[in-house]
C-alpha cells in the first residue's frame, strides 16, 4: 500500500478496536503507528520493506508497551500490524515483498498483488473515504486543528507522504492517489502549524515588558 492506504486503514482499525474496547485513542499517535514501518526509507542505510517490516520485531517492541499500557498498547500494535499484514504483505511493488519474519528468517514474503493495480488503488480510495467520514463523525478532524503537543508526531507521516509524492522515494505515487495524499498532507501540515504558531506566541515578549 501507499501512505494514504496505511494511514486510512490504520485509523479505521484503531478507532474500531478502541470503540469495541470502549477506550479513547490518541489519533496522531495512531497515524504515527500506522506508518511506522516506513521509517526505513527515511533513514539512510535501511532497506525498504526489510527488517523494519518484521511482525516479530514489532511484537517484541510492543510486549513491554502492552504490559505497561495493556489494551491501549494493543490498539497501537494493531495499527502497526495492519501496515505489515494487510498493507505490504498483500501488495508488492518491489518484486520481493517484505521480510515479515526477520530475524528468524531473511526470506521475503508477499501475496503478490501489484501495488499500483487498479483494484489496489480503488481499495485505498475506499479506505480514505471511510477514514475521513469517520473522522468527521467522531470530531477527530476538528481536534487535529486544535493545539495539542502530540500533533507534532505527524511530522513523520508528513515525510512519508512528501517523499513519494514529490521525490518518488521509494517509488512514485499513482496519479489517481495524488488527491487523497495531498488531503492528508494538508491536514497534517495545518495541525503542526497550529502548534508551532501557539509555541511562537509563548516565546514572544509582551510589549509592556520591553
Amino acid at each position: 500500500m501507499f501512505a494514504v492506504g496505511h494511514l486510512a486503514l490504520g485509523y479505521i482499525i484503531g478507532k474500531g478496536t478502541a470503540r469495541f474496547l470502549d477506550m479513547s485513542v490518541n489519533v496522531p499517535l495512531m497515524f504515527l503507528a500506522s506508518i511506522l514501518p516506513d521509517i526505513d526509507f527515511l533513514v539512510p542505510g535501511l532497506m525498504h520493506r526489510g527488517p523494519m517490516h518484521s511482525i516479530i520485531l514489532y511484537a517484541l517492541v510492543f510486549v513491554p508497551i502492552m504490559i505497561l499500557y495493556r489494551k491501549i498498547g494493543a490498539i497501537y500494535f494493531l495499527c502497526v500490524a495492519q501496515h505489515l499484514l494487510l498493507g505490504d504483505f498483500l501488495t508488492s511493488g518491489y518484486g520481493a515483498g517484505i521480510q515479515l519474519l526477520w530475524p528468524l528468517s531473511s526470506n521475503w514474503y508477499s501475496a503478490g498483488i501489484y501495488l499500483a493495480s487498479a483494484a489496489s488503488v480503488y481499495l485505498e480510495w475506499i479506505f480514505f473515504v471511510l477514514c475521513f467520514a469517520w473522522m468527521l463523525k467522531a470530531g477527530d478532524l476538528r481536534k487535529l486543528l486544535f493545539q495539542n503537543r502530540s500533533n507534532l508526531v505527524l511530522a513523520v507521516p508528513i515525510l512519508s507522504i512528501v517523499l513519494p509524492v514529490f521525490f518518488e522515494i521509494p517509488l512514485p505515487v499513482p496519479f489517481l492517489l495524488l488527491v487523497p495524499h495531498i488531503v492528508f498532507l494538508s491536514l497534517f501540515c495545518l495541525s503542526i502549524l497550529v502548534n508551532l504558531r501557539a509555541f511562537s506566541k509563548r516565546l514572544k515578549v509582551p510589549s509592556s515588558r520591553r
